[in-house]
């Protein structure tokens, strides 16, 4: 065990309180779903299968306890999302929060009774080899650390349903992230607005203008055949006609359509070679009234403009050439040090990758064969809450290493290191459950007797939101 004099006391306090502010989010078959994420912590190895945990000492319930309470059980989301905004978060040097938006996918392609089911986009192994798997997609709202590193701060997480609008959803659910925050006295008046960081599959120039009314700054990465425009050059005086709505054209493969960058640095890295970043200032995207501009209000589309930021790397591992990476800020005007702080600030996004393989490879997020989304949402907090508890055991775990790995230094332990000494923590902490009662299996099915009740199987795809009448009449029918 760590020594206790060279840990901060904090540690084990804030460990406690929120194991216990847990236990209180959970408002039925709470002892269950409690003692389901303590296995889940103290396993030993990756989590294949659900009913596995049921076999670990802190799990001292049968495996029919584990499954009544996710598909029985009920949390009190609200508050747990509270709690998670209330504790202690990564900032930048100037105090700065960094949030980071991605969706990750839990495939289902064979779960045909499973509702609300959409097809999710994956990756193949070679190029082009991109395909759309059925399964329920989640979107995760994370804050991230300064360095190299693969711990995040998981915030939020919602499902997408297929009537949902995923930017309409997106932008909710950072807004909410965002009133947390301030309620908690995470973010006050005064402080730098928080940076939201997203990937090329959301639409970042739509979702800031949804968010303008935040304090908040919005960059993305776009796809490399974007075009954008600069705003129009003023009408000289007594032109008569109609003033242009836009100006030059800007194309992100056309060089020759690129003008001279509003500023330019040059970096250098450990692992890149020299990065050069340049940024051209207040280019925007042609809207047009189809796809999400189609129900705009009547009148002139907007015209959201923002800066334009092309990374060039010097080389990557296996790619002497890499292709450049464009990323677009809400904010104008930015300088050399903006520009630097916003391409540094995307790289930290990738950290949310080790934060999903964490979840999907040792926590066994996407393990159980759940057929009811809400059991699925349930896992889901389940799991984010394990992780929780292994971000604030991190200063307090030992480095209990394998024989072949390398002694990590002093508060640079991995999540799955984290969690191979939470046992030895687990007993120190709170212990709200209570005793299990004893029981004995029920009677079962009688022999010889099949189930003749089959289960309705639901389509897979975009769907219109369903009527609530028409659902229970068409329940109570079957």
């Amino acid at each position: 065990m760590a020594d206790a004099l060279t840990v901060p006391r904090d540690a084990f306090a804030e460990l406690s309180c929120f194991r216990t502010e847990l236990y209180a989010c959970l408002t039925g078959r709470r002892d269950a779903l409690f003692e389901l994420s303590d296995a889940l912590l103290c396993a030993d190895g990756p989590v294949r299968t659900l009913v596995e945990l049921s076999l670990e000492p802190e799990h001292r319930r049968g495996h029919g306890a584990l499954y009544g309470g996710l598909n029985s059980g009920d949390l009190d989301v609200k508050r747990l999302r509270r709690t998670l905004a209330g504790l202690p978060l990564p900032r930048t040097a100037s105090g700065q929060l960094v949030v980071a938006v991605d969706v990750s996918n839990w495939l289902r392609p064979d779960a045909n009774t499973s509702p609300d089911r959409m097809f999710c986009h994956t990756y193949g192994r070679g190029r082009g080899s991109a395909q759309m798997i059925p399964g329920w997609p989640y979107s995760f709202v994370a804050a991230l650390e300064q360095g190299r590193t693969s711990w995040t701060a998981l915030l939020d997480v919602v499902r997408l349903c297929p009537w949902d609008d995923a930017i309409a959803i997106t932008a909710a659910q950072v807004r909410d992230v965002f009133q947390r925050l301030y309620v908690t006295g995470q973010w006050q008046t005064g402080d730098p607005p928080v940076l939201v960081v997203l990937d090329a599959g959301c639409d970042v120039t739509r979702l800031a203008f949804l968010l303008a009314d935040l304090p908040v700054e919005l960059m993305g990465r776009m796809r490399s055949d974007r075009v954008l425009y600069f705003p129009p050059p003023p009408q000289p005086s007594g032109k008569r006609g109609r003033k242009p709505k836009r100006g030059a054209e800007f194309a992100f493969e056309d060089p020759a359509a690129q003008s001279v960058p509003s500023v330019a640095t040059v970096s250098g890295t450990t692992r890149y070679g020299k990065a050069v970043a340049t940024s051209w200032d207040r280019l925007h995207p042609l809207l047009v009234r189809r796809s999400a501009c189609a129900s705009h209000p009547e009148g002139e589309l907007p015209v959201i403009e923002g800066t334009v930021i092309r990374l060039q790397a010097g080389h990557l591992r296996g790619d002497c050439s890499p292709r450049p990476v464009w990323l677009w800020w809400s904010g104008t005007a930015a300088t050399a040090n903006d520009v630097d702080r916003l391409w540094r600030a995307f790289l930290r996004r990738f950290d949310l990758e080790h934060t999903f393989r964490m979840l999907k490879q040792t926590l066994g997020w996407t393990a159980p064969k759940l057929r009811e989304p809400a059991a699925a949402d349930r896992w889901t907090w389940l799991v984010i809450a394990a992780h929780t508890q292994l971000r604030l055991a991190r200063p307090l775990a030992e480095d209990l290493r394998n024989p072949w790995e390398r002694p990590a230094r002093q508060g640079r332990l991995t999540p799955a290191r984290v969690r191979r000494g939470f046992r030895r923590l687990h007993g120190k902490t709170p212990q709200p459950t209570s005793a299990p009662k004893p029981s004995t299996a029920g009677p079962g099915r009688p022999t010889g007797i099949k189930d003749k009740h089959r289960a309705r199987e639901h389509p897979v795809g975009k769907q219109d939101k369903p009527n609530l009448a028409e659902a229970i009449a068409s329940s109570r029918a079957a």
